[in-house]
């Protein structure tokens, strides 16, 4: 498989997400696929939960791709995830806030499958939205001539 074809595959898994599909990323996956959430080896099972969830608790969810870049039998995505919060999410009753937040994905392959998955996720913007995190103002720095 090309890297232009990874690539696409993985413009395929976002667009699955987008219609709220996850039977559209789940396959795929390579039965064997391992997880990696915040370095945190992840299940299949828990990994689909955590998708459902996200789902249920902003059902307008949308993925934009920042950037794509592939490598060998890696494709990484830089994304940004705008969604309107209508059900609880970690415990806070639902904002009706339209809110965003950054995700970092890398997957290898084997063949057309995907057997290896990496997040980070910078939820911070999400978590000042919501109400959970104090909002920190940015810090000016001073240059000098």
């Amino acid at each position: 498989m090309s890297l232009a074809e990874r690539k696409a595959l993985c413009l395929e898994m976002v667009a699955a997400w987008n219609r709220w599909d996850l039977s559209g990323i789940i396959k795929h996956w390579s039965p064997d696929i391992v997880h990696y959430s915040e370095d945190n080896e992840v299940s299949s099972a828990d990994m689909i939960k955590l998708m459902e969830g996200g789902l249920q608790a902003f059902p307008d969810l949308q993925l934009e791709v920042k950037s794509i870049m592939a490598e060998d039998d890696r494709v990484t995505l830089r994304i940004t995830v705008t969604a309107t919060n209508r059900h609880e999410f970690m415990g806070v009753p639902p904002t009706g806030e339209r809110v965003s937040w950054h995700l970092v994905e890398e997957l290898r392959f084997e063949g057309d499958k995907v057997v290896e998955h990496w997040d980070v996720i910078n939820m911070r913007p999400l978590l000042v939205a919501l109400g959970k995190l104090p909002d920190v103002p940015k810090v000016e720095l001073e240059t000098t001539a």
